[in-house]
């Protein structure tokens, strides 16, 4: 089976792409990572592409002054790597018609809680200061509806009797550093489809 090529956007530390380059090497993740685009330049997540050998780019605000002409780019640059999917890994910039047109049912983005609950930059803080039991992490589909699109996976985390914030953090990390590679890999299989009424169906 032919690797998957992906491209994988993100604005932070990059610890999911560390996650997906881990499964790669140690698992056998039928993925090609063929380009990193960072909307920072001091993202870590630079450095581990860059120290994986894996071709990447990073913009700055500027490049952000207009999001079509910024996502025009970010496409041109994927598709020029040969990517037929995209991973968004704490890519901390709304998606544009551009980029959603360009690879259509194609992007994918993980959310640190259970979707449709506490949507936004802030979700785990949200989830942990309204007191709840269970919060999560979200694998879907991006859209143009900010973390509404069609959920592919979804995994559980409690809140225990006394976790602290950074605590539940660390948690959620945890799961979404096997949740993603895990999705990534129905993808590569061919395993996960869209129905018409917009839910997803892992085969």
């Amino acid at each position: 089976m032919e690797p998957l090529k992906i491209g994988v956007l993100l604005s932070g530390s990059g610890t999911n792409l560390q996650a997906i380059i881990d499964a790669v090497r140690d698992d056998g993740l039928p993925v090609d990572i063929v380009k990193v685009i960072s909307s920072r330049p001091d993202a870590y997540g630079i450095e581990r592409a860059r120290a994986a050998g894996i071709p990447a780019v990073a913009l700055n605000r500027d490049v952000y002054a207009d999001p079509l002409a910024a996502d025009a780019r970010i496409v041109e640059e994927l598709r020029a790597a040969g990517a037929e999917y995209v991973a968004m890994a704490g890519y901390m910039r709304k998606l544009t018609p551009v980029m959603l047109d360009a690879f259509p049912d194609r992007v994918l983005n993980l959310h640190p809680a259970l979707l449709p609950s506490f949507k936004g930059a802030h979700a785990i803080r949200d989830a942990y200061e309204a007191g709840v039991k269970v919060t999560g992490v979200t694998v879907h589909f991006a859209n143009e509806d900010y973390d509404k699109g069609p959920i592919v996976a979804q995994e559980p985390v409690r809140v225990e009797e006394g976790m602290s914030l950074d605590e539940l953090e660390a948690a959620i990390h945890a799961v979404e550093h096997a949740l993603y590679p895990r999705v990534l890999r129905w993808v590569a299989e061919g395993r996960v489809t869209i129905a018409p009424e917009r839910t997803v169906h892992i085969a």
